[in-house]
């Protein structure tokens, strides 16, 4: 016979619904009810049954997750591995269950938005990308549906997300390869309509004018996608121009196609290169991959608490965060 509320709260000496209370994390129950509540549901290995809560309550702990990719490209960016990892393990900590959707456009995600929204199957939902005019959180802040951004949004106001300062990332590695010695610095990016791409380019633009050094549309390639093909598409316009000193990139994917490329080319002279993510990989590239690690994981850890706390009306002042980052450095900068 499966374990009922009613057996937990008879064990534990309270009242059904405070059993419910603490196990939808209600503030207002003691710590010292929540523990011998706790206690008493993992003795009987209690599991409420989510779809009576939901029912109850009008919610369903579940939280929605738009992926920008397709199924089969998942794995081939580590990126959305570490965010959905993050994510998880919040979520998870929390007592919420996710649900993933895969896009391959911005009309698809809005799409799978439109459809959780009335379908009611989840009580929030997780954008892992911020566009220019988005249709997505143009959408959602219509609905006055509760959502988070991984992502800086066009504009900031009634809406949570989290992000890395990536102007000031990238601005700060450019500069210190100026410093160097690195006169002629190549930049390989993809997605330009992505925020992400538009800030990491600022940053480019930026630590070439501190310095005084001519912006050069010619080393700059606006790949579509962030794939280790585009990477090398890109660097071989590059070689075809010049020999730069240096070579950033905005994700390691391009980076490794950059570095495949240069010795393609058989290229002699070296020339520093610069990735974005800190992949796993990165370490195992020849030579082992400088990148920009990002910290993705905790991106989604702190994506999934913002969101979680909203929809819980735990509420502070805070609408965002901004996640550190910090450069690796390896081989491919001497």
């Amino acid at each position: 016979m499966s374990v009922t509320i009613k057996d937990v709260a008879r064990e534990a000496n309270v009242a059904p619904s405070t059993v419910s209370r603490v196990l939808a994390g209600n503030p207002r129950i003691s710590e010292a009810t929540k523990i011998r509540v706790m206690e008493v549901v993992e003795k009987l290995n209690y599991h409420p049954n989510v779809i009576a809560r939901s029912l109850v309550n009008n919610t369903t702990r579940t939280l929605g997750l738009i992926l920008p990719t397709g199924e089969d490209n998942l794995f081939k960016n580590p990126f959305f591995i570490q965010v959905m990892t993050g994510i998880s393990v919040y979520a998870q900590k929390r007592g919420y269950s996710i649900m993933y959707a895969f896009s391959k456009d911005e009309d698809e995600e809005l799409n799978f938005i439109i459809r959780y929204i009335n379908s009611k199957q989840v009580d929030g939902i997780i954008l892992l990308t911020s566009r220019t005019n988005d249709k997505c959180i143009k959408y959602l802040k219509s609905e006055d549906f509760k959502f988070v951004v991984i992502g800086r949004p066009d504009e900031q106001e009634d809406i949570l997300w989290v992000d890395n300062d990536n102007v000031k990332a990238m601005e700060g590695v450019v500069e210190d390869l100026i410093v160097k010695g690195n006169k002629s610095i190549a930049f390989i990016g993809a997605g330009k309509e992505l925020n992400v791409s538009i800030d990491r380019l600022l940053g480019y633009k930026n630590a070439l004018k501190k310095h005084n050094i001519v912006y050069d549309k010619k080393l700059v390639m606006q790949m579509n996608d962030f794939n280790e093909e585009e990477g090398a598409i890109a660097c071989n316009k590059i070689l075809k121009y010049k020999i730069p000193d240096a070579i950033v990139t905005t994700d390691d994917l391009l980076a490794f196609g950059a570095n495949k490329s240069i010795k393609n080319n058989n290229i002699k002279e070296h020339i520093d290169i610069l990735g974005f993510n800190n992949t796993p990989l990165a370490e195992y590239q020849i030579p082992s991959l400088s990148s920009v690690d990002i910290n993705a994981k905790k991106l989604g850890y702190y994506a999934a608490k913002i969101l979680i706390d909203n929809l819980e009306n735990k509420h502070n002042d805070e609408t965002n965060y901004i996640i550190e980052t910090n450069l690796v450095r390896r081989d491919s900068i001497r």
